[in-house]
Formats: C-alpha cells, sequence, structure tokens
C-alpha cells in the first residue's frame, strides 16, 4: 500500500512540475507517439489534431501522358524508394502526369502530412497578400503586425523577409527528437503562441541562416493578421481551387484555430504535385498569372548565407547535374521542380534519419532528380 501511495505521490509530482514548467504538452505527445505504438511524428498524424479544411473547388485532374506508367522506375531507384519507406511516387513532365506508383497500402487518395513542406506554402501566401495590398512588401517590420517586438532587443529589426529567409535570428533551437525542444511544443502544444512569441534573439536578424521552425511559425501569424481570415480559407481560395485541386486538404492547426504554418498541411500526392507545378510555371495557372513572377523568382534564388542552399521556403541545389529546388518535409516529403527536364517529381513516406550534404539538405533528392532524369 505504501509503495503505490508512494508512486501516486511521484506522479502527481511530475504532473505539478510539468504544469508548473509549461511542459504539459508532453502528456499529449506521449498520448499521440508511444501509446500509439509510434515513438514520434508519422505522415497520417493528421487526424489526431484539430484542423480547418482547405475546400478544394472544382476539380482538374492531371492529364495522363500517352506512355503514363509505361516505364518501370529504375531498379536502383525502385530499392531506394523501399528502403525508405516511400508512400507515394509521381513524376510529373512537360505538365502531364507520366508515373505514380504507391505501397503500404497507400492511394492516390491518401492524405498525409506534409511536414515542413508547409513551409513554402506559408511563404507562398506572404506573396499573396502582397499581391492583394494586404501587407506593403517582405520588408515590413514584424512590429507592424505585434507592436510589443518594436521594444525587443533586436526583434525590433525583425522582417517578414527575415523569417521566410530563415534569417530571423531566434533563440530557437531546430529538433525533432528532444520532447523538451521548442518544435516539440509547437506540434504537440494548445497554444502556437505560447510556443513561439517572444522567444527572444540570440543574434541580429538578417546576419546568420539558420533553419527554424518557429519563424515560420511567426510568419504564419503575420499573414493571418493581415488576411483577417483563417489561412487555410485564404489558401482556399488563392491557391486550392484555382490550381484545380482534387481533393480538399487539412490543415492542422493548435487549439485556438491558428494554423501550424510551419507544416501539417494534409493532401494527397497529386495536389501536392500541383503546388510544383506552380512553381515550374513561374507562379502561372493556364492564362493566370496567379502570382508575380518576380515574388516566385525570390522564392528559388538561393541565398548567400544559406551558403547558396536555400531560398524563401525553398531548398535549392544548384551544385547538382540537373539543377533542382524543392519543398522538403520531414520524413522525406519532397516536392521537387527540375526546369531543364519540365519535370515536377513527388516523394512522401516515412524516412528517418536522412543523410545530408555538407549544405545540410537531403541526398536523396539528387539521387532520385539524377535517377528520374536520366531515364525519363
Amino acid at each position: 500500500m505504501k509503495i503505490l501511495k508512494g508512486i501516486a505521490v511521484f506522479l502527481a509530482v511530475i504532473v505539478v512540475l510539468a504544469y508548473t514548467f509549461r511542459y504539459e504538452y508532453l502528456f499529449k505527445g506521449i498520448a499521440k507517439t508511444y501509446l500509439r505504438g509510434e515513438n514520434s511524428a508519422t505522415i497520417d498524424d493528421g487526424g489526431l489534431f484539430p484542423s480547418h479544411t482547405v475546400i478544394a473547388g472544382t476539380a482538374k485532374p492531371w492529364q495522363k501522358d500517352e506512355n503514363y506508367n509505361k516505364k518501370k522506375l529504375p531498379e536502383k531507384l525502385l530499392r531506394d524508394l523501399k528502403a525508405s519507406k516511400t508512400a507515394s511516387f509521381l513524376i510529373i513532365k512537360n505538365g502531364k502526369l507520366l508515373h505514380e506508383e504507391y505501397w503500404d497500402g497507400y492511394t492516390k487518395d491518401s492524405k498525409t502530412n506534409s511536414f515542413s513542406m508547409a513551409k513554402a506554402v506559408t511563404v507562398l501566401l506572404l506573396g499573396k497578400a502582397i499581391d492583394d495590398g494586404k501587407i506593403k512588401s517582405q520588408n515590413e517590420l514584424y512590429s507592424d503586425f505585434y507592436d510589443n517586438y518594436a521594444n525587443v532587443e533586436l526583434g525590433k529589426n525583425l522582417t517578414l523577409e527575415h523569417l521566410a529567409k530563415m534569417e530571423a535570428g531566434l533563440n530557437w533551437n531546430e529538433d525533432y527528437k528532444n520532447p523538451f525542444s521548442p518544435n516539440a511544443k509547437a506540434y504537440y502544444g494548445n497554444s502556437l503562441a505560447e510556443a513561439v512569441f517572444l522567444k527572444g534573439f540570440k543574434e541580429m536578424p538578417g546576419t546568420r541562416f539558420q533553419y527554424q521552425s518557429g519563424a515560420t511559425q511567426l510568419l504564419g501569424f503575420a499573414v493571418r493578421k493581415a488576411v483577417n481570415q483563417p489561412l487555410a480559407s485564404y489558401l482556399s481560395s488563392k491557391i486550392w481551387q484555382p490550381l484545380g485541386m482534387e481533393h480538399s486538404a487539412e490543415w492542422n492547426t493548435d487549439d485556438n484555430g491558428m494554423e501550424k504554418t510551419f507544416c501539417c498541411i494534409n493532401a494527397i500526392p497529386r495536389d501536392f504535385a500541383k503546388l510544383g507545378q506552380l512553381m515550374l510555371n513561374d507562379g502561372k495557372v493556364d492564362s493566370l498569372q496567379l502570382f508575380n513572377r518576380n515574388f516566385i523568382e525570390q522564392m528559388r534564388t538561393p541565398t548567400k548565407l544559406s551558403n547558396q542552399a536555400y531560398g524563401m521556403g525553398l531548398w535549392i541545389n544548384q551544385d547538382a547535374k540537373y539543377k533542382h529546388y524543392y519543398f522538403w518535409g520531414l520524413l522525406g516529403q519532397y516536392i521537387i521542380v527540375v526546369p531543364e527536364k519540365q519535370m515536377v517529381i513527388v516523394r512522401t513516406g516515412s524516412y528517418d534519419n536522412q543523410p545530408k550534404d555538407k549544405k545540410g539538405r537531403p541526398v536523396q533528392v539528387e539521387f532520385i532528380v539524377n535517377q528520374v532524369a536520366d531515364n525519363f
């Protein structure tokens, strides 16, 4: 009896300490991972969190190439995709669906988590808000949206562009394995505002590239305030419906209804591919120039501070045999654009602990590009 009482007291102390030091989100994290037989976030997490629907309009399905699925993937590529637990693999060439393949029970209608591919979508919404006159420019100060930042040391210099380029200088350690990291709190916590606002700054914005999910979440708050509507509805009217997406998507939110702009758009692979095609077409959809071409070009132009590896929301590889840029999400979610080949490649799946190159980019992406471009 004393042992049971001691255990109860110990657990009570743990709970009190967790709430005292604002780690109560850990209980939700445990429930959504370990108690489900997982040890971290998965591509099927979407239904575990509240969300806003990104409503699709009239669907414009991909036109299939005359050689659709007639040619098998190279054996070397196929082995790599299977070994990295790939769920879907699509190739779009010259605006037509050339190849698509699914594994492990996933289908063309399976919605999976975009993870950080959503960062580029958030930057696209920034561009659209500028086009719509809701935001003056990406050089606007963050304190114009949240005036308390005007009194924050270093933070008073923060601009929207700093956030989009990952040059914010936040006191934020990007760590996906540590349950006490700000990433875990943003992903599993109840309040994104509590997770990201006034985290403090460790250096002057605009002086160093450091990939930080908190930067894109701050950007999302500013865009949300500027457009004065849920970002899911803005995404629906400005991108999802004009692109003729085949399915509505779900954008996960915190308990206050704020979208997780650093991640978590749950959509089908064919619709992810349309985002890549939008970039390949310089922001144009059919005859409609949906985005300012200069803004699209800024997104895919590598920055000096990133060592030519990142633009605004997009990773870039101009060192490769076939130059390419891409949306990149945790566990190997990719929307890859290869302009030279007029190709868009989508890969979703569950690739943990991906090998990186010396610039911090996933080695698998360049491998995929070379295999596809050489054989299709």
